[in-house]
């Protein structure tokens, strides 16, 4: 079992950055594909960014790819995700989930394969 807490929300304005990260508890860290998902007021819950167990492939959604990137530190237990540019519209509650089914580079989008969830961090995008 792991568990996640996020850190580094907050508010900003458009056009600043953020850095995401979170901490993972467990010794298996790296057995688990991580990745980033978001929920906006009235909205569902949405992926975000994702990265394999071996830190080799990442996927981003649309609407952050050339802003965002994530890392791992499979040493220190930790997954970041770096936002740049940011825009009123990536206002959200930001949740690092992780997925032990993933195996070596491979990884999934998909929110109900991932076991593991933290309790989110706000970030808030001032126009």
């Amino acid at each position: 079992q792991v568990q996640l807490v996020e850190s580094g929300g907050g508010l900003v304005e458009a056009g600043g950055s953020l850095r995401l990260s979170c901490a993972a508890s467990g010794r298996t860290f790296s057995g688990y594909a991580m990745g980033w998902f978001r929920q906006a007021p009235g909205k569902e819950r949405e992926f975000v960014a994702v990265i394999s167990r071996n830190g080799y492939s990442t996927a981003f959604t649309d609407s952050v790819k050339g802003r965002f990137t994530i890392s791992r530190d499979n040493t220190k237990n930790t997954v970041d995700m770096q936002m740049n540019s940011l825009k009123p519209g990536d206002t959200a509650v930001y949740y690092c989930a992780a997925d032990r089914a993933a195996t070596g580079s491979s990884y999934t989008t998909v929110q109900h394969r991932y076991e593991y969830w933290g309790p989110g961090t706000q970030v808030t995008v001032s126009a």
